[in-house]
């Protein structure tokens, strides 16, 4: 949560051209406030009675923090997959930013929940709630596009390529960082400023092509090694949690479901935004079989303390992200192509 989460969401950040976004900026926005808030009320609602199906009393809270936490998705691994399929470009970017923001939004919404789960439910006031998430969210936007700003004043300035990737390095390290210490949302503030820098970094006049190269195969890279670390710190504690069919079970079941909900939180929003934009064929088909579960979900699921039922909902989350990868991941190019 502390190192790699912000080192992934600015990777993915730095794909995205604001100029492109700002095309898109509804639809992103609805579904990446919106829809990820359907989606983990949803879910956690789902989560509550499946675990009562199964004789398990598990507090509803811990449920809405699976919810938070299994609520982001990382369809950005696929976008490859999905160019040589031909989506259009304003579909591509609706999958892209919804993703990237649900991300930071998850996030805080994850953040937030956990705030009232360790000071306890009986403390729980909803304008606080609500002043809380309001802070983080404002606050990591605002800071972000600052960091953003002054990080494409220096790059703008020189002109090496090791001084460039040092300024983005520490523009991650140290944004997050001091993120923290303002009470305000790193991840949103990392994702506003990787967007603002790789938009300008894309002009000649801010970064030679020597550096734009240099910079976006650093990146990626980055962002290649972060995942399997991740998934290498899953399959190690794999070896700690024992194994529970009783779990395994529940989670081929949330597979299911978080599927449904999924495509709930994308078909609502976009029955109310197809009433002023024009939304392309298939496109809450492909969102919701695109919105895969990676990176993200499994650094939020293993930073659960012990006494929030952190194995079973590390396990529960393993189950879903395996599946979204393998699953969905293999196939999101046939379902991007059907009835195109």
């Amino acid at each position: 949560m502390k190192i790699m989460l912000s080192f992934l969401l600015f990777a993915g950040a730095l794909h995205i051209d604001a100029n492109k976004l700002n095309k898109e900026k509804w639809p992103v926005l609805i579904l990446a406030t919106v829809g990820t808030f359907i989606s983990t009320f949803l879910v956690s609602i789902a989560a509550y009675y499946l675990f009562a199906v199964f004789d398990l009393n598990v507090p509803y809270i811990y449920c809405l923090l699976f919810g938070g936490l299994i609520s982001p998705t990382d369809p950005i691994a696929v976008m490859g997959i999905l160019k040589q399929a031909g989506i259009p470009q304003s579909l591509e970017l609706k999958i892209s930013g919804e993703s990237l923001f649900n991300d930071g939004v998850g996030v805080v919404i994850f953040l937030t929940i956990m705030e009232v789960a360790v000071n306890g439910i009986d403390k729980f006031s909803a304008s606080n709630t609500a002043l809380l998430f309001l802070r983080e969210a404002g606050g990591g936007l605002i800071f972000g596009g600052v960091l953003g700003y002054l990080a494409y004043l220096l790059i703008r300035s020189i002109d090496n390529y090791r001084v460039e990737v040092l300024i983005t390095l520490t523009v991650v390290m140290c944004g997050y960082a001091v993120a923290d210490k303002l009470h305000v949302s790193g991840p949103l503030a990392i994702i506003v400023a990787g967007i603002f820098i790789g938009t300008k970094g894309r002009h000649a006049e801010s970064l030679s092509a020597t550096s734009r190269d240099y910079l976006t195969k650093f990146w990626d890279l980055i962002d290649e090694i972060f995942n399997a670390i991740l998934f290498l710190l899953i399959g190690l504690e794999m070896f700690v949690i024992k194994a529970n069919v009783t779990i395994m079970l529940i989670g081929f079941a949330m597979i299911i479901l978080v599927l449904v909900v999924r495509y709930l939180s994308i078909a609502i929003p976009v029955l109310f935004l197809k009433l002023r934009i024009k939304f392309e064929k298939n496109a809450v088909l492909i969102l919701t079989w695109g919105g895969l579960r990676g990176g993200i979900s499994v650094a939020l699921a293993l930073s659960l303390p012990q006494k929030m039922y952190h194995d079973e909902l590390v396990l529960i989350t393993y189950v879903i992200v395996v599946f979204s990868i393998v699953v969905q991941g293999l196939t999101i190019g046939k379902v991007a192509k059907f009835k195109r």
